[in-house]
């Protein structure tokens, strides 16, 4: 396959695009606050490096090959090196070292991606793998998680309201909520929250962060069960969301223990 299949067959190759874009954002937003660094050179080489982790974790996912993901690695951090040089230099001003390199990111995605035009063009080349990229989801959730982990903390109660909602909010908007025995689950798991929520308003500031700590814990089993039977929502979701929920409900309740 050539570039000229770009043209013929636009789609996977602007999904495989916006693919990536979304596994960078999630790269920075993960792994971003673990460090501040104050140097712009440091700081634009470690958002480089949060970007490149996420969307190799994800190519890797999707079957991509070795050579295409270090290219893809590669076009990270060529615009910041590109700018860095004038910036040491003196030539240019700090933001515009943070600024340039993320705008020059996409053309240099896109030289990448037209490089390999058969991999990008032509849908997944190789089925998705599996053993522990198969677990992208768990390894999002720890990393998202991962101050929860590390100081166990209480969660405001209203905050149950996720757990009431969500489910019947994504099944609403994917129209999986058929048959009528998934929405009667749907409506009944969230009238048991909707009650946990009150309860938790009516018990005292001790007892009510165990019961916020358990309805997490007992929704991570919800998760769990969704996972198994692939209903209502996406399994990497239900995955995620089970992992998220069971650290959550664990550091509720470690940090009900110290009161």
């Amino acid at each position: 396959m050539t570039i000229s299949a770009v043209r013929t067959r636009p789609w996977p190759f602007t999904r495989h695009l916006l693919e990536m874009l979304a596994a960078m954002v999630v790269g920075m937003v993960a792994l971003g606050p673990f460090w501040t660094p104050s140097r712009v050179d440091v700081s634009a080489l470690w958002m480089a490096t949060t970007m490149s982790v996420a969307m190799a974790v994800w190519m890797g996912y999707r079957g991509h090959s070795g050579a295409a993901i270090a290219e893809m690695t590669a076009a990270m951090y060529a615009p910041f090196l590109l700018l860095l040089i004038p910036w040491w230099a003196g030539l240019i001003p700090s933001p515009a070292v943070l600024l340039g390199g993320h705008l020059l990111m996409l053309p240099a995605m896109a030289l990448a991606m037209l490089h390999r035009a058969d991999e990008y063009a032509g849908g997944h080349v190789h089925e998705p793998r599996t053993g522990l990229l198969a677990r992208w989801p768990t390894a999002l959730a720890l990393l998202i998680t991962v101050d929860m982990l590390v100081e166990p903390a209480a969660l405001a109660p209203w905050k149950l309201l996720v757990l009431a909602f969500a489910y019947l909010t994504i099944g609403a908007v994917r129209r999986t909520l058929r048959p009528r025995a998934v929405l009667i689950r749907q409506v009944a798991a969230m009238g048991v929250y909707l009650g946990l929520l009150l309860a938790t308003v009516l018990a005292g500031p001790v007892l009510s962060v165990w019961l916020v700590g358990l309805g997490w814990l007992a929704h991570a089993g919800w998760d769990y069960w969704h996972f198994r039977r692939n209903e209502v929502v996406p399994r990497p979701f239900a995955e995620w969301c089970g992992v998220v929920d069971a650290v959550i409900g664990v550091s509720v309740l470690v940090y009900a223990v110290t009161l």
